[in-house]
């Protein structure tokens, strides 16, 4: 991909399920630069994961325009070559996985592709390499846990040399540890290898590891910033129906009973650092 393409660019985008249906996205723009990660926050129903769809092609906007790497999804004749600069993780892993063995699962796509053999063994072996996948590439993917499973859909993903990796609800059905296996995993290929992570989810801790959350509701954006910026607003959160950090939200509750803590407080750290120099000043400044 060139460098001063965007990886991901919608114009005012609009999709309807069924004509004179109400848009699941409605007159969305939105702009993802290279190398970042970004989160996409809303309640069941916002619109979010039909937003995943548009980016990979999966579906074509009813207005507007979705361009990958340069690429407009409308054109038919460039999906492949779309689905390959930007690959999609989805929530449930077995919808994914669709061979008996580990390593001809990661093979699939590039079998699709024809990739050569020796190109593709490099490939295979580097995308389990990346998720930390490599002692289990002779391994059946049934006698693995959720979160190896979906390192698994990820490598698979990977292989394919991807500028873009999608992740609908990926860690949805994981549980904590598998959830945060993945979330480590993902951030890394996005800090070693410059992937840009466009990270759906409605887990706020994952959210607050991103670059730039972006909130949907009702098909629209109604919130993109920071992870500060958009958690320090708890307020207007939650009425949009969302959480926000428990850190965030017991520095709005302290706030309350007076005592003067900033704004953009996001986790552990950030309150005790905070509570040292509110309540102890002259100890914080040695």
């Amino acid at each position: 991909m060139e460098k001063n393409i965007l990886p991901i660019q919608l114009k005012d985008v609009s999709y309807c399920y069924e004509p004179e249906a109400e848009p699941a996205v409605s007159h969305v723009s939105l702009d993802i630069e290279p190398g970042s990660f970004v989160a996409v926050l809303g309640h069941n129903g916002c619109g979010k994961s039909t937003l995943a769809k548009l980016m990979n092609a999966l579906f074509l906007p009813t207005e507007g325009q979705v361009l990958v790497c340069g690429m407009d999804t409308a054109a038919e004749e460039k999906v492949w070559n779309i689905r390959r600069h930007a690959g999609m993780v989805f929530q449930n892993p077995d919808n994914q996985i669709v061979a008996n063995v580990v390593r001809e699962d990661v093979a699939f796509g590039l079998e699709n592709l024809g990739v050569p053999q020796d190109e593709m063994i490099e490939r295979i072996e580097a995308a389990l390499g990346a998720v930390r996948m490599s002692a289990f590439a002779e391994r059946a993917p049934h006698l693995l846990s959720g979160g190896q499973k979906q390192r698994v859909a990820i490598a698979g993903v990977l292989a394919m040399e991807p500028d873009v990796l999608i992740m609908d609800e990926s860690t949805a059905m994981l549980d904590p540890a598998g959830r945060e296996d993945v979330l480590q995993t993902v951030h890394l290929l996005n800090r070693e290898k410059g992937i840009t992570v466009v990270w759906i989810t409605h887990f706020m801790e994952e959210a607050a590891t991103a670059d730039r959350i972006v909130v949907m509701d009702k098909g629209s954006i109604a919130m993109d910033g920071t992870p500060r910026e958009v958690f320090s607003q708890v307020e207007k959160m939650k009425a949009l129906g969302l959480d926000v950090t428990p850190m965030s939200e017991m520095a709005m509750e302290l706030r309350k009973q007076g005592l003067p803590l900033s704004n953009d407080i996001l986790n552990v750290s950030d309150m005790l650092k905070e509570l040292k120099e509110t309540l102890c000043p002259s100890k914080s400044s040695i």
